[in-house]
């Protein structure tokens, strides 16, 4: 008997790829079958980090692959994944035309119900439509985030970007507050999606962000990796815009069982396997983990402020430094630091995140605040100190300090003593109980909503049974 088949297309990148993985595991443990495509780029960079058995798949969850042409890399500025994004668009339209049809004509393979896409492989849409297939859009950023991006109409027409100039980067104005956006509380300029900080209405990257967020209103359902307490008023706001809407996180607080439960696409190496025996030996609540995520890279200059700020701190602290995390360097800690630090720090390029936070010894996450490492965080109950970069980082960011009270922000222009003195403040403070606090909050919603009987557990349980009216 034939049962439902979901074709899911994840965009390039660690941070896109891990929730839609976590998205296909629940519906392949529901009895769908599911196809999970990949483009070329992430092949390749699986290939080299785990080897081919990675993406061998099993019964009823195959893997495929499709072309791009993506010769950039993989991590860098907000212009370099808008890029990363054009190209792939431009490239892989035919090649996933041609492979939805040739799924549909395989023999052993259901045909295809539906396409979950990541919403910025928008093509993915154009070609599901031309085919006549249901597509329904994954954003992997928040609510809050992307509401910021459905509405950059309304910001333009009211005069807050493009800004007339770049001076208003730095003379205070994107501390201008923002009142109007329906949903949103208590954000500034600077707290929406960064690719509205620009003098350029025709560029690249705003053109492509104001594109790409509205395309999403076109799909047949949003699929959300949050859950209703957490954003509350926001997703009212995508409620009354969107056909369907669908808050199913935090994913990876979903219970599965199955061939899937062990499987991942890491696009890092794991060079050290040491860290969680090294984790171990520390006091509960001790360490202050630090991982900027797999795609920003940062300066010389602050890769050292960060560095001595940590130093200085005088806490166990576990870093990622990946080997392409500072700009066209590596291996330029400071000099004196690896003596410093050395019988209370742990240093490696690449580490299973979830492992670690969840980790007993972890008291407090220093992150550039992803969706990803954001839901990680609560879901683990560890407070964060946030230095957001670019994207739905910078609401994340405000929410994380000001809304769920669960962080506090250090500066665009990171200094060593204000890297030391809210790493205090976390680990040793007031202010930090009081977030620690705040986190334990939201991680016993985050599991109520995920167990059976709450909101993400029951708008799983809606959309499997609207994909499989379709398939009926």
């Amino acid at each position: 008997m034939e049962r439902p088949h979901v074709v899911m297309l994840s965009a390039p990148g660690q941070g896109h790829i891990n929730p839609m993985l976590k998205l296909a595991d629940i519906l392949h443990s529901k009895g769908f079958f599911i196809t999970f495509v990949t483009t070329d780029h992430t092949h390749q960079k699986v290939l080299a980090s785990q080897g081919p058995d990675a993406l061998q798949g099993f019964v009823g969850f195959r893997f495929e692959i499709i072309p791009d042409g993506v010769s950039l890399p993989s991590s860098g500025s907000q212009e370099h994944v808008v890029k990363w994004c054009l190209v792939t668009y431009e490239n892989c339209v035919a090649p996933f035309k041609d492979l939805l049809m040739r799924l549909n004509n395989s023999t052993g393979v259901p045909k295809i119900t539906c396409v979950v896409y990541n919403w910025l492989m928008t093509f993915a849409l154009h070609v599901a439509e031309e085919l006549r297939i249901p597509a329904f859009v994954f954003m992997t950023m928040s609510a809050c985030g992307f509401i910021g991006s459905l509405y950059l109409d309304d910001l333009i027409q009211r005069g807050y970007t493009p800004l007339k100039d770049e001076s208003q980067l730095t003379n205070g104005y994107l501390d201008t507050p923002v009142d109007f956006l329906p949903g949103l509380k208590d954000i500034r300029l600077r707290d929406l999606p960064s690719f509205i900080r620009t003098v350029d209405a025709d560029g690249l990257i705003f053109k492509f962000g104001k594109v790409a967020s509205e395309k999403c209103l076109e799909a047949k359902g949003l699929i959300l990796n949050t859950f209703d307490l957490l954003e509350t008023d926001v997703l009212n706001v995508l409620n009354s815009m969107f056909q369907k809407v669908y808050t199913i996180g935090p994913l990876l607080s979903h219970i599965v069982t199955g061939p899937t439960k062990s499987l991942c696409l890491n696009l890092w190496k794991e060079e050290d396997h040491g860290y969680m025996e090294w984790l171990d030996q520390q006091r509960p609540s001790s360490v202050i983990y630090v991982n900027f995520g797999s795609l920003i890279t940062i300066t010389t200059e602050e890769l050292i402020e960060f560095a001595w700020g940590l130093a200085n701190s005088n806490h166990p602290f576990l870093w990622v430094i990946r080997p392409d995390l500072v700009e066209g360097h590596c291996d330029i800690l400071p000099k004196g630091f690896i003596d410093k630090t050395k019988d209370r720090s742990y240093l490696l390029s690449w580490c299973a995140q979830e492992e670690v936070i969840s980790h007993n010894s972890i008291g407090g996450f220093l992150t550039h605040c992803g969706w990803n490492s954001t839901l990680e965080s609560v879901n683990s109950g560890v407070p964060m100190i946030c230095w957001p970069r670019f994207d739905d980082q910078c609401t994340n960011a405000r929410y994380i300090c000001k809304q769920w009270g669960t962080g506090i922000e250090i500066d665009e222009d990171v200094q060593r003593e204000q890297v030391t003195g809210k790493l205090k403040e976390l680990m040793e403070g007031d202010k930090g109980k009081e977030m620690r606090k705040n986190v334990i909050h939201w991680k016993q919603r985050a599991k109520s909503a995920t167990i059976q009987g709450g909101s993400s557990y029951e708008n799983i349980v809606r959309l499997t049974m609207d994909i499989t009216r379709i398939f009926s």
